[in-house]
């Protein structure tokens, strides 16, 4: 299959429309199975993880409902051309044309890309990363595609550590290691109990071969995140932040960023937890710019 033809399938996909409303249901699916296979994992996914992970992605990411219906879309994708379900010999449909979730379990259905689909996917990773950008510029904003890759366990940097996938479960581990609050300033908004603009950052980064693990993260908020990535604060031994001689800046600088020079991090919630020295002293090594600041002034 061309790439070309492959990718329009993608943005030609289905979606249900009544006035307004969003249904990103179809878009999160392919973005859930599109990490999978970036991941190297098995092209058919049960349909029991599906309607847990999907489940999760939709009470985050999609509009706020009584009930989310995943079997639907895992259903309905085959219409699209992209998707294929077994073991359905069995299954009843009710009068709509889809299965019943409960059915779907039992019956231990599965799906996924059909195999030349799949096939093209596995043997051009580069690919199935346009179409994972296609799907999140088509039904998401910019400012929540950052979670959704993480939630969704999706690498987008292509040329680095292509045998360590991205665990699609770091961000929640990280989040609850720091009880769901910014490791920096305290920022902890949730709408209901789903963090909000808090987001799992690597010490040492995951494109440079740093781990997925609890040691190597840090719960930040998106603006902290940033500024860590950028190299404006760091962390020393002792877990004090502290800030770039070279960052400055009037509006915001004193506010977010230099009164919280020389105090230490919120602390993990398990002494297990706490970032790895090694980690630190990459980032002080690789990330941070300038020189420390003086604690005394």
């Amino acid at each position: 299959m061309k790439s070309e033809s492959l990718k329009q399938k993608f943005r030609n996909l289905t979606l249900w429309k009544r006035g307004g409303e969003r249904a990103p249901h179809k878009p999160l699916l392919a973005l859930y199975a599109l990490g999978r296979v970036l991941r190297n994992e098995d092209r058919f996914i049960p349909y029991e993880e599906v309607d847990r992970k999907l489940t999760r992605l939709l009470q985050e990411f999609g509009p706020d409902r009584k009930s989310y219906n995943p079997h639907y879309p895992f259903w309905r994708l085959q219409k699209d051309d992209i998707w294929q379900v077994r073991n359905t010999e069995h299954l009843q449909l009710t009068s709509s044309g889809d299965p019943k979730k409960t059915e779907l379990i039992q019956q231990n259905v599965s799906g996924g890309f059909p195999e030349p689909i799949f096939r093209e996917l596995k043997q051009n990773p580069a690919v199935a990363r346009e179409i994972v950008q296609d799907l999140l510029i088509a039904n998401f904003p910019e400012t929540i595609h950052e979670d959704i890759l993480q939630s969704a366990g999706i690498d987008m940097a292509p040329t680095a550590a292509p045998n360590r996938p991205r665990d699609p479960a770091f961000r929640d581990r990280i989040l609850r290691a720091y009880e769901y609050r910014c490791a920096i300033c305290g920022f902890d908004v949730r709408i209901d109990h789903f963090p909000v603009a808090l987001e799992a950052a690597h010490i040492k980064w995951h494109q440079a071969g740093g781990p997925d693990t609890e040691i190597n993260g840090l719960a930040l908020c998106s603006l902290h995140h940033k500024l860590f990535d950028r190299g404006a604060f760091t962390l020393t031994d002792n877990l004090e932040i502290m800030v770039s001689d070279r960052a400055n800046g009037r509006k915001g600088f004193q506010e977010w960023l230099l009164r919280f020079h020389g105090t230490r991090i919120h602390s993990p919630q398990r002494a297990t937890y706490i970032p790895n020295p090694d980690f630190r002293t990459w980032h002080v090594r690789e990330v941070f710019k300038g020189g420390f600041r003086d604690t005394a002034i």
